[in-house]
């Protein structure tokens, strides 16, 4: 059974960091990872995705430049570092999982396995 939990999140002020990390267990076989949020009301947006061999890493255009996606492979552990975050970055955060990572990275559905959450709140 594969999961992914996540852990990170909490309340910050504006222009502080936060690293986000998403566990993985229970895949014996490589897989690329994304990062998407959702806030209260709004659409469920992607932020970030990485390959395999994170030789492909990929932002949303709203996170370009602050955002780094990196992950461990030996640990299991894909990770979201969030840098001069912004209170429009305030959303809840989830990581999911892409069994054959490829082009439609940006889209939500088309990622096999999804964590549960963690939130991020950023004051200004």
């Amino acid at each position: 059974q594969v999961q992914l939990v996540e852990s990170g999140g909490g309340s910050v002020q504006a222009g502080d960091s936060l690293r986000l990390s998403c566990e993985v267990s229970g895949i014996y076989s490589t897989f690329g990872m994304g990062w998407f949020r959702q806030a209260p009301g709004k659409e469920r947006e992607f932020v970030a995705a990485i390959s395999w061999d994170s030789a492909k890493r990929y932002y949303g255009d709203s996170v370009k430049g602050r955002f780094e996606i990196s992950r461990d492979n030996a640990e299991n552990t894909a990770y979201l570092q969030m840098n001069s975050l912004k209170p429009e970055d305030t959303a809840f955060y989830y990581c999911a999982l892409q069994r054959l990572f490829g082009r439609r990275y940006p889209l939500w559905d088309e990622y096999d396995y999804w964590g549960q959450g963690t939130e991020v709140t950023v004051s200004s």
